[in-house]
Protein backbone atom coordinates (compact mmCIF):
# COMPACT_ATOMS: atom_id res chain seq x y z
CA UNK A 1 0.00 0.00 0.00
CA UNK A 2 1.16 3.19 -0.97
CA UNK A 3 1.52 6.29 1.19
CA UNK A 4 -1.17 7.78 -0.56
CA UNK A 5 -3.79 5.13 -0.11
CA UNK A 6 -2.40 5.56 3.14
CA UNK A 7 -2.94 8.69 3.49
CA UNK A 8 -6.98 8.50 1.76
CA UNK A 9 -7.88 5.91 4.09
CA UNK A 10 -7.46 7.53 7.11
CA UNK A 11 -8.99 10.83 5.47
CA UNK A 12 -11.67 8.40 5.01
CA UNK A 13 -12.11 7.17 8.67
CA UNK A 14 -11.60 11.07 10.32
CA UNK A 15 -14.63 11.79 8.37
CA UNK A 16 -16.50 8.97 9.15
CA UNK A 17 -15.69 9.43 12.89
CA UNK A 18 -16.47 13.22 12.79
CA UNK A 19 -19.97 12.12 11.77
CA UNK A 20 -21.16 10.98 14.76
CA UNK A 21 -21.43 13.52 16.77
CA UNK A 22 -22.92 15.75 14.67
CA UNK A 23 -25.53 12.64 13.71
CA UNK A 24 -26.73 13.17 17.47
CA UNK A 25 -26.91 16.72 17.49
CA UNK A 26 -28.81 16.93 13.96
CA UNK A 27 -31.28 13.21 15.12
CA UNK A 28 -32.60 16.28 18.14
CA UNK A 29 -33.65 18.25 14.99
CA UNK A 30 -35.33 15.90 12.62
CA UNK A 31 -37.35 13.23 11.88
CA UNK A 32 -34.75 10.20 11.71
CA UNK A 33 -35.01 9.10 7.92
CA UNK A 34 -35.88 12.75 7.11
CA UNK A 35 -32.36 13.42 8.45
CA UNK A 36 -30.80 10.30 6.63
CA UNK A 37 -32.59 11.02 3.17
CA UNK A 38 -31.87 14.59 3.01
CA UNK A 39 -28.06 14.17 3.82
CA UNK A 40 -27.98 11.36 0.77
CA UNK A 41 -29.61 13.52 -1.53
CA UNK A 42 -27.51 16.80 -0.90
CA UNK A 43 -23.98 14.63 -0.79
CA UNK A 44 -25.36 13.05 -4.14
CA UNK A 45 -26.58 16.44 -5.70
CA UNK A 46 -23.13 18.09 -4.57
CA UNK A 47 -21.13 14.95 -6.46
CA UNK A 48 -22.94 15.08 -9.68
CA UNK A 49 -23.19 18.80 -9.78
CA UNK A 50 -19.65 18.65 -9.29
CA UNK A 51 -18.95 16.12 -11.45
CA UNK A 52 -21.12 17.64 -14.56
CA UNK A 53 -18.91 20.92 -13.88
CA UNK A 54 -15.88 19.66 -14.82
CA UNK A 55 -17.34 17.15 -17.84
CA UNK A 56 -16.27 13.88 -15.57
CA UNK A 57 -18.30 10.93 -17.78
CA UNK A 58 -21.49 9.77 -16.75
CA UNK A 59 -21.42 6.15 -16.27
CA UNK A 60 -22.67 3.17 -18.89
CA UNK A 61 -24.40 0.01 -19.51
CA UNK A 62 -26.87 -1.86 -17.59
CA UNK A 63 -23.87 -3.51 -15.49
CA UNK A 64 -22.48 -0.47 -14.14
CA UNK A 65 -26.02 1.15 -13.22
CA UNK A 66 -26.60 -2.06 -11.57
CA UNK A 67 -23.67 -1.97 -9.62
CA UNK A 68 -24.52 2.00 -8.45
CA UNK A 69 -28.07 0.85 -7.63
CA UNK A 70 -26.72 -1.53 -5.34
CA UNK A 71 -24.15 0.33 -3.89
CA UNK A 72 -26.98 3.11 -3.30
CA UNK A 73 -29.62 0.42 -1.87
CA UNK A 74 -26.80 -1.33 0.45
CA UNK A 75 -24.53 1.20 1.76
CA UNK A 76 -26.76 4.51 1.61
CA UNK A 77 -30.05 3.23 1.98
CA UNK A 78 -29.84 0.16 4.48
CA UNK A 79 -26.75 1.86 6.14
CA UNK A 80 -28.03 4.63 6.60
CA UNK A 81 -31.73 3.30 8.00
CA UNK A 82 -29.59 1.00 10.30
CA UNK A 83 -27.48 3.42 11.82
CA UNK A 84 -29.86 6.11 12.33
CA UNK A 85 -32.53 3.98 13.67
CA UNK A 86 -30.18 2.28 15.55
CA UNK A 87 -29.22 5.55 17.92
CA UNK A 88 -32.77 5.22 19.16
CA UNK A 89 -32.04 1.64 21.05
CA UNK A 90 -28.94 0.97 21.69
CA UNK A 91 -25.15 2.76 22.84
CA UNK A 92 -22.78 4.19 21.20
CA UNK A 93 -19.97 1.31 22.33
CA UNK A 94 -22.02 -1.81 21.24
CA UNK A 95 -23.08 0.03 17.79
CA UNK A 96 -19.63 0.41 17.64
CA UNK A 97 -18.82 -3.30 18.26
CA UNK A 98 -21.47 -4.80 16.09
CA UNK A 99 -20.85 -2.15 12.98
CA UNK A 100 -16.89 -2.88 13.12
CA UNK A 101 -17.78 -6.30 12.32
CA UNK A 102 -18.41 -5.10 9.09
CA UNK A 103 -14.68 -6.09 7.52
CA UNK A 104 -14.84 -9.49 8.79
CA UNK A 105 -18.09 -10.08 6.89
CA UNK A 106 -16.75 -8.05 3.76
CA UNK A 107 -14.33 -10.46 4.02
CA UNK A 108 -16.27 -13.27 3.59
CA UNK A 109 -18.10 -11.36 0.62
CA UNK A 110 -14.90 -10.41 -0.97
CA UNK A 111 -13.57 -14.40 -1.02
CA UNK A 112 -16.53 -15.37 -2.54
CA UNK A 113 -17.62 -12.26 -5.53
CA UNK A 114 -14.06 -10.53 -5.59
CA UNK A 115 -11.75 -14.06 -5.11
CA UNK A 116 -9.67 -11.83 -2.57
CA UNK A 117 -8.08 -14.63 -0.14
CA UNK A 118 -6.62 -12.99 3.70
CA UNK A 119 -4.06 -15.99 4.74
CA UNK A 120 -3.34 -16.69 8.12
CA UNK A 121 -1.92 -13.54 9.49
CA UNK A 122 -5.00 -11.37 7.85
CA UNK A 123 -7.39 -13.37 9.60
CA UNK A 124 -5.86 -12.85 13.09
CA UNK A 125 -5.54 -9.24 12.19
CA UNK A 126 -9.19 -9.04 11.80
CA UNK A 127 -10.22 -10.91 14.79
CA UNK A 128 -7.66 -8.91 16.67
CA UNK A 129 -9.10 -5.67 15.36
CA UNK A 130 -11.93 -7.07 16.39
CA UNK A 131 -11.57 -7.52 20.13
CA UNK A 132 -9.53 -4.38 20.12
CA UNK A 133 -13.07 -2.59 19.06
CA UNK A 134 -14.94 -4.72 21.85
CA UNK A 135 -12.33 -2.92 24.36
CA UNK A 136 -12.91 0.30 23.50
CA UNK A 137 -16.48 -0.06 23.48
CA UNK A 138 -16.90 -2.03 26.42
CA UNK A 139 -17.47 1.22 28.95
CA UNK A 140 -20.14 1.25 26.56
CA UNK A 141 -21.21 -1.59 26.49
CA UNK A 142 -22.04 -1.88 30.87
CA UNK A 143 -23.40 0.99 31.04
CA UNK A 144 -27.21 -0.34 31.66
CA UNK A 145 -30.16 -2.08 29.04
CA UNK A 146 -31.94 -0.06 27.32
CA UNK A 147 -35.85 -0.53 25.91
CA UNK A 148 -35.80 -1.73 22.12
CA UNK A 149 -32.34 -3.62 22.79
CA UNK A 150 -32.80 -6.31 20.16
CA UNK A 151 -34.91 -4.48 18.02
CA UNK A 152 -31.58 -1.65 18.00
CA UNK A 153 -28.96 -4.77 17.36
CA UNK A 154 -31.13 -5.46 14.64
CA UNK A 155 -30.99 -2.08 12.85
CA UNK A 156 -27.29 -2.21 13.64
CA UNK A 157 -26.61 -5.86 11.97
CA UNK A 158 -28.92 -4.17 8.95
CA UNK A 159 -26.35 -1.35 8.53
CA UNK A 160 -23.29 -3.69 8.58
CA UNK A 161 -24.70 -5.78 5.74
CA UNK A 162 -25.87 -3.03 3.81
CA UNK A 163 -22.74 -1.10 4.07
CA UNK A 164 -20.69 -4.43 3.16
CA UNK A 165 -22.65 -5.30 0.28
CA UNK A 166 -22.00 -2.06 -1.05
CA UNK A 167 -18.69 -2.12 -0.73
CA UNK A 168 -18.40 -5.05 -2.91
CA UNK A 169 -20.43 -3.46 -5.41
CA UNK A 170 -17.75 -0.74 -5.15
CA UNK A 171 -14.82 -2.54 -5.52
CA UNK A 172 -16.65 -4.38 -8.60
CA UNK A 173 -17.18 -0.98 -9.98
CA UNK A 174 -13.63 0.51 -9.77
CA UNK A 175 -11.92 1.15 -12.83
CA UNK A 176 -15.09 0.55 -14.54
CA UNK A 177 -16.57 4.55 -13.88
CA UNK A 178 -15.91 7.80 -12.64
CA UNK A 179 -15.87 7.74 -8.90
CA UNK A 180 -17.27 11.63 -8.55
CA UNK A 181 -20.36 10.43 -10.99
CA UNK A 182 -21.17 7.06 -9.61
CA UNK A 183 -20.78 7.82 -5.94
CA UNK A 184 -22.87 10.76 -6.62
CA UNK A 185 -25.82 8.63 -8.19
CA UNK A 186 -25.19 5.80 -5.98
CA UNK A 187 -26.18 8.32 -3.17
CA UNK A 188 -28.92 9.61 -4.63
CA UNK A 189 -30.31 6.44 -5.44
CA UNK A 190 -29.86 5.18 -1.63
CA UNK A 191 -31.64 8.52 -0.72
CA UNK A 192 -35.10 7.54 -2.97
CA UNK A 193 -36.36 4.68 -0.46
CA UNK A 194 -35.33 6.61 2.37
CA UNK A 195 -37.47 9.74 1.77
CA UNK A 196 -40.13 7.37 0.26
CA UNK A 197 -40.23 5.86 4.26
CA UNK A 198 -40.20 9.33 6.02
CA UNK A 199 -42.93 10.64 3.67
CA UNK A 200 -45.01 7.14 4.66
CA UNK A 201 -43.64 6.57 8.27
CA UNK A 202 -42.48 9.95 10.23
CA UNK A 203 -43.80 13.15 10.87
CA UNK A 204 -41.86 15.54 8.50
CA UNK A 205 -43.51 18.46 10.02
CA UNK A 206 -41.51 17.95 13.22
CA UNK A 207 -38.46 19.01 10.89
CA UNK A 208 -37.05 21.76 13.01
CA UNK A 209 -34.90 24.09 10.33
CA UNK A 210 -32.45 26.65 12.02
CA UNK A 211 -29.07 27.65 11.07
CA UNK A 212 -27.63 24.89 13.34
CA UNK A 213 -29.18 21.78 11.61
CA UNK A 214 -28.32 23.30 7.74
CA UNK A 215 -25.05 23.33 9.02
CA UNK A 216 -24.91 20.06 10.41
CA UNK A 217 -26.92 19.06 7.44
CA UNK A 218 -24.22 20.47 5.21
CA UNK A 219 -20.83 19.10 7.00
CA UNK A 220 -22.15 15.71 7.20
CA UNK A 221 -23.15 15.85 3.74
CA UNK A 222 -20.21 17.13 2.04
CA UNK A 223 -17.42 15.85 3.98
CA UNK A 224 -18.81 12.80 5.64
CA UNK A 225 -20.52 11.07 2.56
CA UNK A 226 -19.28 13.34 -0.61
CA UNK A 227 -16.24 13.52 -0.09
CA UNK A 228 -15.50 10.18 1.99
CA UNK A 229 -17.18 8.14 -0.66
CA UNK A 230 -14.83 9.50 -3.33
CA UNK A 231 -11.62 9.34 -1.39
CA UNK A 232 -13.28 5.70 -0.36
CA UNK A 233 -14.02 4.51 -4.08
CA UNK A 234 -10.18 6.29 -4.98
CA UNK A 235 -8.49 3.85 -2.25
CA UNK A 236 -10.46 0.95 -3.15
CA UNK A 237 -9.05 1.29 -6.81
CA UNK A 238 -5.67 0.89 -6.04
CA UNK A 239 -6.04 -1.93 -2.94
CA UNK A 240 -7.88 -4.42 -1.38
CA UNK A 241 -11.02 -4.65 -0.42
CA UNK A 242 -9.86 -6.41 2.65
CA UNK A 243 -7.35 -4.02 3.43
CA UNK A 244 -8.84 -1.31 2.89
CA UNK A 245 -11.87 -2.33 4.89
CA UNK A 246 -9.38 -3.28 8.12
CA UNK A 247 -8.81 0.91 8.43
CA UNK A 248 -12.44 1.21 9.57
CA UNK A 249 -11.02 -0.38 12.80
CA UNK A 250 -9.70 2.88 13.41
CA UNK A 251 -13.24 4.76 13.08
CA UNK A 252 -13.51 4.30 17.10
CA UNK A 253 -10.34 5.50 17.95
CA UNK A 254 -10.63 8.86 16.01
CA UNK A 255 -13.91 9.18 17.70
CA UNK A 256 -12.60 8.69 20.95
CA UNK A 257 -9.92 11.56 19.99
CA UNK A 258 -12.67 13.93 18.97
CA UNK A 259 -14.26 13.20 22.33
CA UNK A 260 -11.47 13.80 24.27
CA UNK A 261 -10.68 17.01 22.22
CA UNK A 262 -14.07 18.54 22.39
CA UNK A 263 -15.70 16.98 25.18
CA UNK A 264 -13.05 16.29 27.74
CA UNK A 265 -13.44 12.83 27.57
CA UNK A 266 -10.92 10.31 29.26
CA UNK A 267 -10.01 7.03 28.23
CA UNK A 268 -10.52 4.18 30.51
CA UNK A 269 -7.17 1.45 30.63
CA UNK A 270 -9.25 -1.13 28.63
CA UNK A 271 -9.78 1.50 26.02
CA UNK A 272 -6.14 2.28 26.08
CA UNK A 273 -5.71 -1.25 25.24
CA UNK A 274 -7.83 -1.81 22.77
CA UNK A 275 -6.67 1.01 20.98
CA UNK A 276 -3.59 -1.14 20.79
CA UNK A 277 -5.01 -3.88 19.69
CA UNK A 278 -6.88 -2.20 16.79
CA UNK A 279 -3.34 -0.82 15.45
CA UNK A 280 -2.09 -4.20 15.89
CA UNK A 281 -4.62 -6.14 13.74
CA UNK A 282 -4.84 -3.22 10.97
CA UNK A 283 -0.67 -3.64 10.90
CA UNK A 284 -1.05 -7.47 10.88
CA UNK A 285 -3.65 -7.09 8.32
CA UNK A 286 -1.56 -5.05 5.98
CA UNK A 287 1.44 -7.62 6.58
CA UNK A 288 -0.91 -10.30 5.14
CA UNK A 289 -0.41 -11.72 1.03
CA UNK A 290 -3.90 -11.85 -0.19
CA UNK A 291 -4.36 -12.92 -3.79
CA UNK A 292 -4.72 -9.77 -6.07
CA UNK A 293 -8.49 -9.45 -6.90
CA UNK A 294 -9.65 -10.98 -10.25
CA UNK A 295 -12.67 -8.96 -11.70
Amino acid sequence: MTVGVALRLLAVMVLWASCFPLITIGLDLAPHLAFAAMRAALAGLCLVAFGAVFNRPVPRGARSWGLIALVGLGATSLGFLGMFHAAEFVSPGLATVIANAQPILAAILAHIFLRERLMALGKTGLTVGLIGIAAIAWPGLTAGDIPGYGLGIAYVVLAATGVSIGNIAIKRLTGQVDAIMAMGFQLLIGAAPLALLSILTEDVSSLTWSADFALVLVVLAVFGSSFAFWLWFAALEQVDLNRANSFTFLVPIFGLAIGAALFEERLAWIQVAGVLLVLAGIILVQRDAPERTRR
